[in-house]
């Protein structure tokens, strides 16, 4: 069975190909082909790197629409060096890893006319991903005609959440028109909680667990009884923790602060708490942790202080609300690759019995538990596969049908 991923984001699209035979396999595979568009680099222009059959290609070329640039891409597979299939007609089914689901969507889903319809209206809410995420849909339809295609979300692993944790405390109508706490990330979220599961050799089930996601965007999960129960970001993946060039969670009275006496309008605040914040807004350096690090300011070493202090308090809500804690764990691009921050993170919940081995920690440790033995509860580092997840959605759906 060969299954396709589409993960589209507001800047970039990154797809692979996963070939699976008999049943899903306990343990990641690697794609047989991967790639991925950049449209940062240059106005009409756009970077496409593929990579398959030991080959990677690297090249730009002219970008009149995002729609077309993909169908160049998918001509990848069965084309050139980097053919992997006869023609794009032996794709079985493709995923879609799609934003915002919502209140209409608590799990993956078979995409129709009505599911189109539905993340087209839920742009509303994510501007800058469901239309990307809808573009990506109608490429597949005009690349690959009626190949059955599944959208998997980013906010059902959060459609768990009890409603004391997804109701702000404001006029009640707002939350019946959808304006909630709906969290994001869910996908990475998902996969660590059950990744975790299988490195412990436990039922997820019977796990409390706090999965760290901490890339550019950052988030937290409280996983219990394998469901999310609560979570720091919220109605948009600007709340919750401070991030690379996002805010995290800030007063709104600073914001009505700054449109009364600074005369800000909301599209300049919107771009500063987005884009111009987080590491990047305190340091005056980067929104990468590593040129922070290695900058060695005082404004950097404030910076690095403000996120730990913001992610051991967010670690501290999701613990009150679990009640107990089998593991923390770590993931996405900071999570995977700080020995710092999971150290400096950990620090904070030695008086819970929770200790790092300092040896395990500097050894860029993937899918590993890096506790001490005398630790009482685990802590796991695990490489996030949002593609492969998205690929197990799409696996699982196709053979529910069949069966």
């Amino acid at each position: 069975m060969k299954v396709l991923v589409l993960n589209a984001g507001s800047s970039s699209q990154k797809s692979c190909l996963y070939d699976l035979n008999g049943s899903l396999p306990i343990d990641p595979p690697d794609p047989v082909w991967e790639a991925q568009i950049d449209w940062t680099v240059q106005p009409g222009k756009a970077v496409l790197k593929v990579k398959a059959n030991g080959t990677r290609l690297e090249s730009t070329i002219e970008s009149t629409d995002r729609a077309t640039d993909t169908l160049q891409m998918l001509k990848t597979l069965s084309e050139g060096k980097t053919k992997v299939i006869q023609q794009t007609g032996d794709v079985d089914i493709v995923g879609h890893r799609i934003v915002h689901g919502g209140q209409h969507y608590r799990q993956s889903v078979r995409i129709d006319q009505t599911v189109k319809a539905t993340i087209a209206d839920l742009a509303r809410f994510a501007p800058l991903h469901n239309p990307a995420n809808l573009q990506g849909i109608e490429a597949i339809e005009q690349s690959l005609g009626g190949v059955p295609q599944v959208a998997v979300f980013d906010t059902a692993f959060h459609a768990t959440l009890p409603p004391a944790a997804s109701i702000y405390p404001i006029p009640y109508e707002w939350y019946e028109k959808g304006v909630q706490r709906y969290g994001f990330h869910g996908i990475s979220h998902q996969y660590c909680a059950n990744r975790a599961a299988q490195l412990l050799g436990r039922e997820l089930i019977d796990l409390k667990l706090v999965t760290c996601h901490l890339g550019n965007g950052c988030s937290l999960a409280a996983v219990q009884d394998g469901q999310s129960i609560d979570t720091t970001m919220g109605f948009t993946p600007l709340e919750g923790l401070m991030m690379g060039s996002r805010s995290g969670s800030v007063d709104p009275g600073v914001v009505l602060y700054l449109m009364r006496e600074g005369n800000y309008t909301i599209n300049e605040i919107e771009q500063i708490l987005n884009k111009k914040s987080g590491l990047l807004g305190i340091s005056g350096i980067s929104s990468d942790l590593r040129q922070v690090v290695s900058s060695q300011t005082e404004r950097s070493a404030r910076a690095i202080d403000t996120y730990i202090h913001r992610l051991r308090s967010g670690i501290g809500s999701m613990l009150a609300n679990l009640g107990g804690l089998d593991a923390i764990v770590f993931t996405a691009g900071v999570g995977e690759n700080s020995a710092l921050i999971r150290s400096r993170t950990c620090e904070a919940f030695r008086w819970l019995g929770v200790e790092i081995d300092s040896e395990k920690n500097q050894s860029s440790p993937i899918d590993q538990d890096i506790s001490a033995r005398s630790s009482k509860a685990r802590i796991l580092v695990i490489h996030t596969q949002e593609d492969w997840a998205i690929a197990q959605e799409c696996w699982k759906l196709s053979h529910s049908r069949s069966s």
